[in-house]
């Protein structure tokens, strides 16, 4: 009975923070770990590794293999805890990609398996896709396992202006009767104004909720260290962050977004990208 009540619980706390939910809205894709995190929570112009988790056509852009592990502990709750991981290896024809994802509690948990391929079509020009295995698990309603699938493009609009789109899940996969998995699609742009400074605007549409709109800069004061500050609506949050590379390809990055409400929710990801020859 307690497992119960405390599972309708925590499914009542993510309907009412939807807008921040990373994977518990059944399927949709994740933030692009704590650098998207900290600058508003955007990242579909992305060209990096984090691309494998919010838009695959930024893939098509990578030249080095690279790794990342992304996690969050939504509002400090411990039963809101999501991990993630993914790892880009280019070839000749494309960039491959793994990634997979855990959200939840031994209570209510999801996760999330996909392949994921990215190819530069013509210079500045790219598209990519994924498909995803999915399965829930809630005790005494029992497990489901779904498939579905993402789609994505980048392309420069000027030489240092990128846009982004992608689509998440177009079919609404069903997961349990009269349950389906939402769709979202997302737009955004990113200026590189100088070496030195990233700016970031996306629209974020799901279809069961308003329209979001998210903003970030990316500020690189030196060369190992980038500081970023991000806001988003609908729910309001402000986000910040930090990143830090490390000698031989390694990266660290930390981010928090504050909700007036629910209050702080910390993210960390460590990323590693094989030195060029």
């Amino acid at each position: 009975m307690q497992s119960k009540f405390k599972t309708a619980t925590l499914c009542l706390l993510l309907w009412a923070v939807s807008g921040f939910t990373l994977m518990a809205q059944g399927g949709i894709t994740p933030i692009a770990g704590a650098r998207g995190a900290g600058m508003g929570y955007v990242g579909v112009a992305f060209t990096d590794v984090q691309s494998a988790l919010y838009n695959q056509a930024g893939l098509g852009f990578l030249e080095q293999t690279s790794a990342t592990v992304f996690g969050e502990q939504r509002f400090l709750l411990a039963d809101l805890r999501s991990l993630g991981a993914a790892l880009a290896v280019p070839t000749n024809s494309g960039t491959l990609a793994l990634t997979a994802g855990y959200f939840g509690m031994p209570e209510y948990n999801e996760q999330r398996i996909g392949l994921g391929y990215g190819r530069e079509l013509f210079p500045g020009t790219s598209i990519g896709a994924q498909i995803n295995m999915f399965t829930s698990r809630i005790p005494d309603y029992g497990n489901t396992l779904n498939f579905n699938m993402e789609i994505g493009l980048q392309t420069l609009l000027l030489p240092k202006l990128r846009l982004g789109v992608h689509l998440a899940n177009p079919v609404q996969t069903e997961t349990r009767e009269g349950d389906r998995m939402p769709t979202s699609f997302r737009a955004g742009l990113g200026y590189q104004t100088s070496d030195k400074l990233l700016v970031a605007f996306e629209l974020e549409k799901d279809i069961d909720f308003p329209l979001r709109a998210k903003t970030g800069i990316e500020y690189r004061p030196a060369e190992q260290v980038q500081l970023r500050i991000g806001a988003a609506t609908q729910p309001v949050a402000v986000t910040m962050g930090a990143g830090y590379v490390l000698p031989g390809g390694l990266s660290f990055d930390f981010a928090a977004g504050y909700h007036q409400v629910l209050g702080i929710t910390p993210s960390i990801s460590f990323t590693y990208v094989k030195p060029g020859k």
